[in-house]
C-alpha cells in the first residue's frame, strides 16, 4: 500500500487558568466550528487531571482541520475500534477520503484491533479516490480476518470495486453473497449503468424480480435511466407497468426518471402527460423534455418549455443550442449562444461543440472566425474535440487554408482529425491532397476506419480517380480488415456512376452482400441523370420508390426523365401524385453573409429590400456575360413552358441572386462565399464561373454535397461534377 504521510501539526499549549468540566467541554465543542476554538478546548482537556470521556475524543476528532484530527488520532495511545472505526467514517466522507488510509496503517502496524465495521469506510475511501490496490489488499486483510461472508464487508468490497470500474470483481463478491439486500442489488445495478452496460443493468433487475426482491425508487430510478440511455422504450414501459402494478408511490424523483425515459425514447406525449403533472417542474425534468423534442426535431415544441422554465442552468441552454443546431436552424442556435453570453454564462465544451456545428451548418467564414477566437480566449483551444470540430468547421465554411492551419497547430492528433482534413479536402475537390494526407496518416501509424475510407472514396469519385478509388476500396479489405459497409458501396456507386461505368456501377450494386439501401439507389439514379441514361434512370427512380415512396428526389427525377420526352401527360400524373401526398420539390434556397448579417434568397425571391437593384445588376451581368458567349441554358427547365418563360426561371435561381447582391455591397475584389441547399444546375455553372472571369472575382460556392471555387473561368471541380 501506498504510504500516507502523516500531517505535521503542533497541538496547543495550555496556557489557561480556569479549566471547565468535562460536560461543559463536550457542549463548547459541540457549538465550536473554527479550528482556533477547538485548539482552546483541546488545551483545556490537556490540562485536565481526568481523562478525556470517550465522546470528547470523538468530538475533538472531527475537528474542522483534517490534518490536526489526524494529529489528534496519532497522539492516542491505544484506540479501541470504538473510537478508530467513527474516525474512518468520518474520514471517508471527508474531502479528503485517503487520509484514513494513515489510520488504517498505523492500526495494522501496532496490531490494534480492526472490527468489522471498519472495512465499509475503508473501502468507500478507496473507492472515492480509486485506489485499486489499496482495496484489493483490504479485501485480502477481511478476508484473512474471517470477514468475508459478512454483509457489511461484502457491500463495501461491492462499492469500492464499482467505483474503481472493475464490474466482474464486483459481480463475483454479489454473486458469493449469502443474502442480498436492496442496497446490494442497487449498488450492481448502478455500477451497469454508471459503466453504460445497460444490456447487464437491465437483465439484473429481471433477475432481482425473479427472486422476488422488491424494487425501490431508487433501483426503478437507475433502471429507468438505463432504458434512457439505451433508448430502451419496451422495456422502460415495463418498468412504468411494475410501478402501478405494486402501486408505488410516484414521488417527484421517480416522475423525473420516468419523464426522461419517455423523453430520452421519443415518446414524447407521454412524457408530456407525466410532465404537465410535476408541480414544481425541476430543472433537471425539463431539460431532459428540451432535449426529447430537439432530438425528434420538434423544436418549436423543445422551445416552448425552454421559455417556460423558471430556472435555466447550462446543460439547458447547451440542450436548446443544441437542438437548433441540430435542426437545420443555425442561425437562431447562435443567437441564443449570444444571450448565453449577455447572461453571463460559461459555456462548457458541449455547449461550444454545438456552436461550432452551427457555423459549419450556416457555412458562413466571418462567423467561424469569431467562434474561434472566442473558443481560444475561453480556454477551448487545446481541447482535441474542439480542434476537431474546428478543422470541420472550417471546411464547411469554405476555407481549407484555415482548416488546415488548426490541424497544423494541433499537439496530438487523433483518427478524427485527420479524417476531418481529409474529408475537407475531399468536399473542396482536392483529391491529391486528400490522397497525400491519407498516406501521411498511415506513416504517422494512425489506423483509418470506416468513416476515413468514406473520405477517400469520396474524394477519389469527384475527382474521376477511378483507379486509385478501386486500389482503395481493396486495401480497406485486404490491408485494415473493414468489412465495406452500405456507405462503401454507396462511394463506388457514383465513381463508377460518375465516370460513365453504368455497367461496373450495376454490377456492384447486384454483387452486393446484402440489398442496397436507398442511397445507392439514388447514388446511381443521380449517374443516370447526369449521362442522360433514361431507361436505366426511370428503373433506379422507381427502386428509390420501392423503398421510400414518397422520395421527392426520386419523383422529381422520374418527372424530368418523362418531361424530357415530352411525355406531358406523366408529368401531369406524377405531378398530381406529389401534391396529393403532400410532396413538393426542394426550393432552392442561397445565403450570403455581408457585414455580419446573413441575407437569404429564394427562386425568382423579390422579398429583399434591395430586390430592385438586385435585378437591375442581374440585367447588367447577363448583358455582359452574353459578350463572352453566354447563352441561358433552358434544357434544365423540365417544365411545359415558353421559351423565353423558361430563359427567366433559370436567370432567377437563388444563387444568381445571391451573386448579385454579393456585386452590389461586397468589397471590390473580395470573396464571394454563397451557400446553397441544393446541387449547382449548368447553367449556374457556366454563369458562375464566367462572373469569375469578366467581373475579375473569386466565388466560393457550397451546395449540397461539395464545394466549388470559381477563379478566371474556371471551376476547381475542371467540370467533372
Amino acid at each position: 500500500m501506498s504510504a500516507v504521510p502523516q500531517p505535521t501539526i503542533s497541538l496547543p499549549t495550555p496556557n489557561l487558568n480556569s479549566i471547565p468540566n468535562p460536560t461543559t467541554l463536550l457542549k463548547t465543542l459541540s457549538s465550536s466550528y473554527s479550528l482556533a476554538h477547538f485548539k482552546q478546548v483541546h488545551a483545556h482537556i490537556l490540562r485536565s487531571t481526568h481523562s478525556p470521556s470517550h465522546s470528547l475524543i470523538l468530538k475533538l476528532l472531527s475537528s474542522p482541520s483534517l490534518p490536526y484530527s489526524l494529529s489528534i488520532f496519532s497522539h492516542l495511545p491505544h484506540p479501541l475500534p470504538s473510537l478508530s472505526t467513527p474516525f474512518l467514517r468520518h474520514l471517508s466522507r471527508s474531502s479528503k477520503p485517503e487520509f484514513a488510509f494513515f489510520v488504517y496503517q498505523r492500526l495494522r502496524n501496532e496490531g490494534i484491533p480492526i472490527d468489522r465495521f471498519a472495512f465499509p469506510p475503508l473501502l468507500k475511501a478507496a473507492s472515492r479516490v480509486g485506489w485499486l490496490a489499496e482495496g484489493k489488499e483490504i479485501h485480502g486483510f477481511g478476508f484473512k480476518s474471517g470477514f468475508h461472508s459478512d454483509p457489511f464487508v461484502q457491500t463495501g468490497l461491492m462499492v469500492m470495486y464499482v467505483g474503481c470500474g472493475r464490474l466482474p470483481e464486483a459481480r463475483l463478491v454479489f454473486g458469493k453473497m449469502s443474502y442480498r439486500d436492496i442496497v446490494a442489488w442497487r449498488i450492481m445495478i448502478d455500477g451497469y449503468c454508471q459503466s453504460e452496460l445497460f444490456d447487464d443493468a437491465l437483465e439484473l433487475f429481471e433477475e432481482m424480480k425473479r427472486a422476488n426482491i422488491e424494487a425501490d425508487k431508487f433501483v426503478l430510478s437507475g433502471i429507468l435511466s438505463a432504458c434512457a440511455r439505451a433508448g430502451n422504450l419496451d422495456c422502460g414501459k415495463a418498468i412504468h407497468d411494475y410501478i402501478i402494478q405494486k402501486e408505488l408511490v410516484i414521488d417527484a424523483h421517480l416522475r423525473c426518471a420516468l419523464v426522461t425515459m419517455y423523453a430520452s425514447c421519443g415518446c414524447m406525449d407521454m412524457a408530456q402527460q407525466l410532465y404537465d403533472q410535476m408541480k414544481p417542474k425541476n430543472v433537471v425534468v425539463s431539460t431532459a423534455m428540451v432535449s426529447g423534442y430537439s432530438r425528434h426535431g420538434r423544436v418549436k415544441d423543445a422551445r416552448l418549455i425552454f421559455d417556460q422554465m423558471v430556472e435555466k442552468d447550462l446543460v439547458s441552454w447547451s440542450a436548446m443550442i443544441s437542438g437548433y443546431a441540430e435542426s437545420d436552424q443555425p442561425q437562431e442556435a447562435l443567437r441564443l449562444f449570444k444571450e448565453l453570453q449577455i447572461l453571463g454564462i460559461r459555456p462548457d465544451q458541449v455547449t461550444m461543440l454545438s456552436v461550432i456545428s452551427a457555423c459549419a451548418n450556416l457555412g458562413v467564414l466571418d462567423k467561424a472566425k469569431w467562434i474561434h477566437v472566442y473558443a481560444d480566449k475561453n480556454g477551448f483551444g487545446g481541447s482535441l474535440r474542439i480542434n476537431n470540430a474546428l478543422i470541420d468547421m472550417y471546411a464547411k465554411c469554405g476555407s481549407l487554408e484555415r482548416a488546415r492551419n488548426v490541424f497544423g497547430k494541433m499537439t496530438s492528433r487523433n483518427v478524427i482529425s485527420w479524417t476531418g482534413m481529409i474529408n475537407a479536402f475531399a468536399i473542396h475537390g482536392d483529391a491529391n491532397n486528400a490522397l497525400r494526407y491519407f498516406q501521411k496518416m498511415k506513416e504517422a501509424h494512425v489506423e483509418p476506419n470506416g468513416v476515413t475510407f468514406v473520405g477517400v472514396l469520396y474524394a477519389c469519385s469527384h475527382a474521376g480517380l477511378v483507379e486509385d478509388g478501386r486500389k482503395i476500396f481493396a486495401s480497406m479489405i485486404n490491408e485494415h480488415n473493414i468489412t465495406p459497409k452500405h456507405e462503401h458501396y454507396g462511394c463506388m456507386v457514383d465513381l463508377l456512376g460518375r465516370a460513365n461505368l453504368l455497367r461496373e456501377a450495376v454490377e456492384i450494386v447486384e454483387t452486393m452482400p446484402f440489398a442496397p439501401n436507398v442511397v445507392i439507389w439514388g447514388s446511381l439514379m443521380s449517374a443516370c441523370q447526369i449521362h442522360g441514361e433514361t431507361e436505366l434512370g426511370e428503373f433506379t427512380a422507381k427502386r428509390v420508390l420501392e423503398l421510400e415512396p414518397d422520395h421527392d428526389g426520386a419523383l422529381v427525377l422520374l418527372s424530368n426523365i418523362y418531361a424530357k420526352e415530352r411525355k406531358w401527360q406523366n408529368v401531369g400524373d406524377l405531378r398530381q401524385l406529389m401534391k396529393e401526398r403532400g410532396i413538393s420539390k426542394e426550393r432552392g434556397c442561397s445565403r450570403i453573409e455581408l457585414n455580419n448579417e446573413v441575407h437569404e434568397f429564394l427562386v425568382a425571391d423579390r422579398n429583399h429590400k434591395q430586390a430592385y437593384e438586385i435585378y437591375e445588376k442581374l440585367n447588367e451581368v447577363v448583358s455582359r456575360l452574353k459578350l463572352d458567349g453566354y447563352a441561358p441554358n433552358t434544357g434544365c427547365v423540365l417544365v411545359d413552358l415558353e421559351e423565353e418563360e423558361k430563359r427567366e426561371v433559370v436567370l432567377w435561381h437563388s444563387e444568381k441572386l445571391a451573386l448579385c447582391y454579393g456585386l452590389i455591397n461586397g468589397a471590390k475584389d473580395s470573396c464571394i462565399r454563397i451557400v446553397k441547399n441544393l446541387r449547382v444546375c449548368e447553367d449556374c455553372h457556366t454563369f458562375l464561373k464566367l462572373v469569375s472571369k469578366v467581373y475579375r472575382r473569386e466565388i466560393i460556392v457550397r451546395d449540397r454535397t461539395r464545394f466549388q471555387h470559381y477563379r478566371d473561368g474556371v471551376c476547381s471541380c475542371r467540370d467533372y461534377w
